[in-house]
């Protein structure tokens, strides 16, 4: 299984939105996520995806895509199935919105530290990173990305206590396009 998170500062934390440029970019973290479960032809059952908004108006939540179950969505409507997740969310409760789809609050802090726990292989994206062609990927590994702000300071530090840094390439990608380049890396080694 592989795993992304996938951090988004702004990311609005509620569904009464109509503009997903609007709503702290979620627009990007559309891309993100067809990138990461969409082949041309068929969907990857292989993906367990965590998108931590951390905008107003009720920062954090976790909005988690399990794709060994069927995820009601199509490449056309994952904006609105952001908005029926976070309706459905209720507070202090991990609530299974749809199958495959779960919604709660949790920080991103929180979401790295129980990969590790679990004794997940941790990689840290960032441009500065080892080349991922270099290093030794494991098996049902964990991604961490960021969108075009990227990470805070305070959450880089923390998840370097967990994570390897690696690289993707020698540019700056589209975090859509770094999901991509990682799974390309993954399907050539069988991983």
């Amino acid at each position: 299984m592989r795993e992304f998170i996938y951090f988004s500062p702004k990311g609005r934390t509620s569904g009464n939105f109509d503009d997903m440029m609007k709503a702290g970019r979620l627009d990007i973290a559309v891309n993100v996520i067809i990138a990461a479960f969409f082949l041309s032809k068929k969907r990857r059952k292989d993906v367990l995806f965590h998108l931590i908004l951390n905008g107003p108006p009720d920062p954090p939540k976790h909005l988690e895509f399990d794709s060994r179950e069927e995820i009601p969505f199509s490449k056309k409507d994952i904006d609105g199935l952001f908005k029926r997740m976070l309706f459905k969310y209720r507070q202090g409760q991990r609530m299974r919105a749809f199958d495959g789809c779960y919604v709660e609050k949790k920080s991103f802090q929180q979401v790295v530290r129980e990969a590790a726990e679990a004794g997940k292989t941790i990689y840290l994206l960032d441009e500065k990173g080892q080349d991922i062609r270099d290093t030794d990927l494991k098996e049902n590994a964990v991604f961490i990305l960021g969108d075009h702000e990227g990470l805070n300071k305070v959450d880089i530090k923390f998840a370097k206590r967990f994570a390897k840094t690696i690289s993707v390439g020698p540019e700056m990608y589209f975090a859509s396009q770094v999901v991509v380049l990682v799974h390309n890396e993954l399907d050539r080694k069988g991983l």
